[in-house]
């Protein structure tokens, strides 16, 4: 029988002993758990039977009561990895452990993202676990220091590199002499000199793989290590045995093949080489965006200005921003009035005016003038560091389509070694009977040319490159799963305020007395709605003093009832108005001519009586026509998803070209017509910008959110555009389609390489050094591929 375990959660969402009780029923109903729920801790102490249910299986079932369950998050660089085997023993291991919810890691980036709990496990516990595979992990550096390690350990493996081949290259002189029957200095056939030569590529260059064959192994895996150690020993040990013979009796011909393993070993010194240098430049975009980073900042204290690193800002500080620097922190305009150029976050190549009380972003150029800020984010909380993060983390995060080359990874060597045991018995047997040296001249091959590394880097690496790409074109991917999916989209749906128009309506027309507009725009000053504003600032235009409102309610879709100086006020559309029996019949011909036009019209009735109308009209954004005629090039239907009427939102939809048009849709109703869409069987896309927008983001296959909409949207979706461009939908769909078919190469390339140079090996077709190299380069291919990205035209 199993041993029991306990572990504890921590539970959010409770209010009441309700709750817990309700959790605790839940987790008790489960095969080998005994669980207890406190709502004043908020924790659940649970025992289970580990056989039977996993810490995921626990907090899947809190999760579907209704409750969240309180994770913590760690990135840990991983070092030691060579292929992925490596990675997806780790990532078995760690998922394996209990507390831990995901881990996910990635070859490429070398790093490793745990979600775990607190409570069950520790960063520490899961480092060593780490260890004890034959790895090293730690936390993950800051992003400066990581690229100064990166180059340090480029610039060993150029060294090594450099090392082995002017110890190679006599010996490869050697091949010549066997292939080309070409005559030589004669010392370069002498064993010893052969000998002297191989010795220190093997055990001390070479021992790297060694080592990571060693600990492989001893923890129950094989990775590409162990295909390298096995073949070059093979080559190495079999011409010592060569040598043993030659100097038992000089009449002696030996067959030595320390040319093999040494070149073998050199050529793969150099794939990885040439592999961890193309790799670097896969991290270049998110260079890129550390750069845009101010490195000092000018700051007010005891009255004083002082130039201090940026680290040392903090929330509150007084900072000094003069013309052409870059303001280092978001932050608040306290004095002074300047242009700010925000390109880099919003794409607007036009600057900004920003003066007393606006808000300003950290990394963005101030143009002219002085201003003084108060810094409000800081570190990790600013613009930037957020964009930063979130390309991190994508570049970090696994796509669905890694799944089939991770399973096959996992059993890869040990298939490779067998193939390898039963080429050897094969030639020995029946091929070349009797005959050792070309049955272990196509086994090495067979060990040398198959190649992991290739499978494991197909994916992560184009990913990496792709929404690096994506990002300095403004386009933030969450994750490589999103990625991965918005090139299948075939229907995109744009909420109209703020995404499709600007968002900041005018008063077009107004038909009614100053009495009318008084009180409505008395009333609509209490309103949030955009239009609202639009009348407010319309009536202070007109010099319209506003009254004091005794009572306010606003009717979500429909429009305002308010009481203001004893008078009762209703504004909002026909139905709205029909409902409390106020004849509009007059207004009618009015009403249709300005919805033609694409305006909203409201209606007005003051105790019962219509007392006019007015017209209100949100601007088409420059780029809605362009970025609607590109998602039609690539074949994708546009719905426009808005509350207006059905006149007003065709009028706007036909302006601007788009298909098809849900009109009269309140804002809880927006994540339902989504859902409806994908009833049809449609992939949508729902781009939109407010907190009304959020569920049918959530709801739709891929959200897209404006980056100038709320940070609730920007929450919700899985895509967030920068800036309000909507020329940045199509081009995420580009870049998704551009990735997912560069994937696709790798992987053909990756598994067609294997499928095809394996057997070719088998047949005793390729030397082993010709096949070391097309195994070396062949992980260099992939990642040269991924690298064609960086010219991908978005």
């Amino acid at each position: 029988m199993n041993e029991q375990k306990k572990t504890t959660f921590n539970i959010t969402g409770m209010t009441c002993t309700a709750c817990a009780n309700r959790i605790e029923k839940n987790l008790n109903k489960m095969d080998d758990v005994e669980a207890n729920v406190n709502a004043t801790t908020e924790k659940a102490t649970i025992t289970y039977n580990p056989s039977s249910t996993t810490p995921t299986d626990l907090s899947n079932t809190i999760e579907k009561t209704g409750y969240g369950v309180l994770n913590d998050k760690v990135d840990l660089e991983v070092t030691g990895m060579t292929c992925a085997a490596c990675s997806n023993r780790i990532e078995k291991v760690l998922n394996r452990t209990d507390g831990v919810d995901e881990a996910n890691v990635n070859l490429t980036t070398e790093n490793a993202t745990i979600i775990y709990n607190p409570n069950s496990t520790s960063v520490e516990t899961l480092i060593k676990k780490i260890q004890k595979l034959g790895y090293d992990a730690q936390l993950k550096k800051e992003a400066d220091e990581k690229q100064s390690h990166k180059a340090l350990e480029l610039k060993h493996k150029l060294t090594k590199l450099v090392i082995s081949a002017i110890l190679a290259l006599p010996l490869l002189l050697t091949m010549f002499v066997h292939l080309f029957n070409m005559h030589l200095p004669s010392i370069l056939m002498n064993p010893w000199f052969q000998f002297i030569l191989a010795t220190p590529i093997q055990f001390i260059i070479g021992w790297q793989f060694y080592v990571g064959a060693y600990k492989n192994l001893r923890n129950g895996s094989a990775n590409m290590d162990v295909l390298v150690a096995l073949g070059t020993s093979a080559a190495y040990f079999y011409s010592l045995y060569e040598m043993v013979k030659w100097l038992n009796n000089t009449n002696y011909t030996p067959h030595l093949y320390f040319e093999t393993s040494a070149v073998l070993i050199t050529l793969i010194l150099f794939g990885k080489y040439l592999e961890a240098r193309a790799k670097s430049q896969t991290t270049n975009a998110l260079s890129e965006l550390l750069n845009l980073q101010a490195k000092e900042a000018r700051v007010l204290r005891n009255n004083e200005e002082q130039m201090v690193p940026l680290s040392e800002v903090i929330e509150g500080d007084y900072l000094i921003i003069k013309p052409g620097e870059k303001i280092p922190v978001d932050g608040k305009i306290l004095k002074g009035k300047t242009s700010i150029d925000e390109s880099m976050l919003t794409g607007e190549s036009i600057p900004v005016e920003k003066t007393q009380s606006d808000y300003v972003i950290g990394s963005t150029m101030n143009k002219n003038g002085i201003i003084t800020i108060e810094a409000t984010k800081v570190g990790k909380d600013t613009a930037l560091a957020s964009i930063i993060k979130v390309v991190e983390e994508a570049q970090g995060s696994k796509a669905p389509i890694q799944r089939l080359a991770d399973i096959i990874s996992g059993y890869f060597v040990p298939i490779v070694v067998g193939i390898a045991i039963l080429t050897f018995i094969i030639w020995i047997t029946l091929v070349r009977q009797g005959q050792f040296e070309p049955a272990l001249v196509a086994a090495i091959a067979v060990l040398v040319i198959a190649c992991p590394c290739a499978l494991g880097l197909a994916t992560p690496t184009s990913i990496m490159v792709g929404t690096g790409k994506a990002a300095e074109n403004g386009i933030l991917f969450k994750g490589g799963e999103h990625i991965e999916r918005t090139h299948q989209i075939d229907t995109v749906v744009l909420d109209k305020t703020g995404t499709i128009t600007h968002g900041t309506p005018v008063v077009t027309d107004f038909d009614g007395d100053n009495e009318t507009l008084q009180l409505l725009a008395s009333a609509e000053k209490a309103s949030e709605h955009p239009l609202a504003e639009a009348i407010v600032n319309y009536a202070r235009s007109e010099q319209v003093n506003l009254l004091e409102v005794d009572d306010f309610e606003a009717v979500p879709g429909h429009g305002i009832k308010a009481t203001i100086a004893g008078k009762s006020l209703l504004v909002g559309n026909r139905k709205f108005l029909e409902e409390y029996h106020v004849d509009i019949d007059r207004s009618e011909l009015q009403l249709s001519q300005f919805e033609q036009l694409g305006k909203t019209a409201m209606l007005i009735a003051i105790n019962q009586q219509l007392r006019g109308t007015i017209a209100v009209a949100d601007t088409v954004k420059d780029s809605t026509n362009k970025a609607i005629q590109q998602l039609h090039d690539l074949n994708i239907e546009v719905v426009m998803l808005t509350g207006d009427n059905q006149r007003t939102a065709e009028a706007i939809a036909s302006q601007v070209g788009i298909d098809t048009v849900i009109a009269q849709v309140l804002p809880e109703e927006k994540a339902s017509k989504v859902e409806s869409l994908q009833a049809n069987n449609k992939t949508v896309a729902m781009v939109g910008d407010g907190v009304n927008d959020a569920p049918a983001l959530v709801q739709a296959d891929i959200g897209i959110a404006i980056g100038t909409g709320t940070e609730v949207a920007i929450e919700a979706a899985d895509v967030t555009i920068l800036g309000g461009d909507l020329l940045l939908v199509p081009k995420a769909i580009t870049a998704s389609k551009s990735t997912i078919r560069n994937i696709r190469q790798n992987l053909f390339w990756a598994f067609g390489y294997n499928v095809a140079g394996i057997p070719i090996a088998a047949l005793g077709l390729l030397a082993p050094w010709v096949a070391g190299a097309a195994m070396a380069l062949s992980s260099v291919s992939v990642v040269t591929n991924a690298l064609r990205l960086k010219r991908m035209k978005l």
